[in-house]
């Protein structure tokens, strides 16, 4: 949308006049998250017949976007070099470090309904952390923790079997005699890499994260690099 230009009002004040000032008003956290809204959710409803769903179980070392935005001569790969699909986006974004699923569409939103934490969609992580960590440290998952951001909403935490996965290229890097371990961890929220976060303040790092579901969608039956159009 143009913006207007802003009119330069004449100064017709007499010297010495006061002039009444008005404190400035502070956005309130409601005010910004009720701007967001209006931001990405559009007015009117795609039909069915017209909406794109994709499902990507994204590689590691890939960029969640089709172009490496300033970086013209990089050798980065990006979506681009695995989906040939026009007019679709990335529904939420997942780190270049991280894999798994990765929901693209072309329905604005749907988009919204993925990714802000109003709606409190459930994301499933496969976690590989360093370290072996208790009922104990998981509860603290449970209850939420308290990161630079502000505290997590519970999250569901728990220890899984090694999962039966692709490898990784390149491979974690594993200390000797530090155990490693895996763990299923559930959130409703998105923040910047946060299941990472959340993991290290608990005192276990992350080593491999790998998203494996978003609300019903999982990449179950889907290799790691391809794709599927619902």
């Amino acid at each position: 949308m143009t913006q207007a230009p802003i009119n330069k009002k004449s100064n017709n004040n007499k010297t010495g006049e006061n002039k009444r000032k008005h404190p400035t008003k502070k956005p309130t956290h409601f005010n910004v998250k009720k701007a967001a809204h209006k931001t990405f959710v559009p007015k009117k409803v795609m039909p069915k017949s017209m909406q794109k769903i994709v499902l990507f179980n994204k590689p590691f070392d890939v960029l969640s976007q089709f172009t490496d935005e300033g970086n013209t001569d990089s050798m980065r790969e990006t979506l681009k070099d695995y989906i040939d699909i026009p007019n679709i986006y990335a529904a939420g974004r997942l780190d270049r470090d991280s894999e798994g699923l990765l929901v693209l569409t072309n329905d604005g939103q749907l988009q919204a309904e993925i990714t802000q934490p109003g709606k409190k969609t459930a994301k499933i992580y496969w976690v590989q952390v360093e370290g072996a960590p208790t009922e104990a440290d998981l509860d603290k998952l449970r209850k939420g923790v308290t990161l630079k951001d502000g505290l997590t909403l519970p999250a569901k935490a728990k220890i899984m079997e090694n999962p039966e996965i692709w490898e990784r290229y390149p491979p974690i890097r594993e200390r000797a005699n530090i155990p490693t371990t895996w763990l299923s961890i559930t959130i409703m929220e998105g923040r910047n890499r946060q299941v990472r976060r959340m993991t290290a303040n608990i005192g276990f790092p992350t080593l491999r994260l790998i998203r494996y579901a978003i609300g019903d969608w999982t990449i179950k039956d889907l290799d790691n690099g391809t794709y599927k159009v619902l």
